[in-house]
C-alpha cells in the first residue's frame, strides 16, 4: 500500500499574497528563500514544491499583482463619468498610494519588475508588457470616449495620447518614490490633462 499524500497545510492564494508583498517591498534579487519562508510561514521545501523555483514564484506574484493591481487600475477608467476625471482620479491614486506613508509597498509592482529583471528575462518581459498593454487599452478607451464627448481634443491621436498619459502616470509612480511634494506631482497630473 502506498504512502498517502498529506493534505496542504496552507491557503495557496494568502502564500502567494505574502510572496507578492515580499517582492514588492524587497524586488526580485533581494527577497532571499529565508525572507520567502519567514514571510509566508512555511518552510522552503513546501514553498517551492507547491509553487516552483523563486522565479516561478515571482512569476505568479507578477501573474497576481495584474489579476488584482492592474484591474483595479483598469476598472477606475472605466467607470462613469467624464473621460479628464476619470484620467486624474487614476493618476491622483497613484500618488495618494505611494505618499501614504503606510509600512506597505509603494510603487508600481509591474514598473519594479520592468526596472529590475525585464531586461534579462523574457518572462518577466511578457507579464510587464501585459499589464502595461491592459492599462494602456482602458487608457486609449478613456480618450477615445473624451474626444467623442469633446473633452479633449479629437484631432489628435487617440493612442498617442494614450501613450502620453501612460507614460506621465508610470512616470508619477516613479517619482513618487523620491517625491514627497503632493503639490509638485499634482501639477505634472494637470499639466498633462491640460495638453489633452
Amino acid at each position: 500500500m502506498g504512502a498517502v499524500a498529506r493534505p496542504r497545510k496552507f491557503d495557496e492564494t494568502s502564500v502567494l499574497d505574502a510572496a507578492l508583498d515580499a517582492f514588492w517591498r524587497r524586488g526580485y534579487e533581494a527577497t532571499s528563500t529565508r525572507d520567502l519562508s519567514d514571510r509566508t510561514g512555511i518552510g522552503p521545501s513546501s514553498l517551492y514544491n507547491t509553487f516552483g523555483d523563486k522565479r516561478q514564484l515571482y512569476l505568479r506574484a507578477l501573474r497576481k499583482y495584474r489579476e488584482t493591481g492592474t484591474t483595479e487600475q483598469v476598472a477606475l477608467l472605466r467607470r462613469p463619468g467624464p473621460a479628464k476625471e476619470r484620467l486624474r482620479a487614476l493618476m491622483v491614486a497613484a500618488i495618494d498610494l505611494d505618499l501614504g506613508g503606510t509600512d506597505g509597498p509603494v510603487g508600481c509592482f509591474a514598473i519594479n519588475a520592468a526596472m529590475e529583471t525585464a531586461s534579462s528575462d523574457p518572462d518577466v518581459r511578457a507579464e510587464v508588457r501585459r499589464q502595461f498593454a491592459e492599462v494602456e487599452q482602458a487608457l486609449r478607451e478613456t480618450v477615445a470616449r473624451g474626444q467623442r464627448d469633446g473633452e479633449i481634443d479629437p484631432t489628435r491621436d487617440a493612442a498617442v495620447l494614450a501613450r502620453q498619459v501612460l507614460s506621465t502616470y508610470y512616470g508619477l509612480r516613479v517619482l513618487g518614490r523620491v517625491e514627497a511634494d503632493r503639490d509638485t506631482l499634482l501639477a505634472v497630473v494637470d499639466s498633462t490633462l491640460e495638453g489633452l
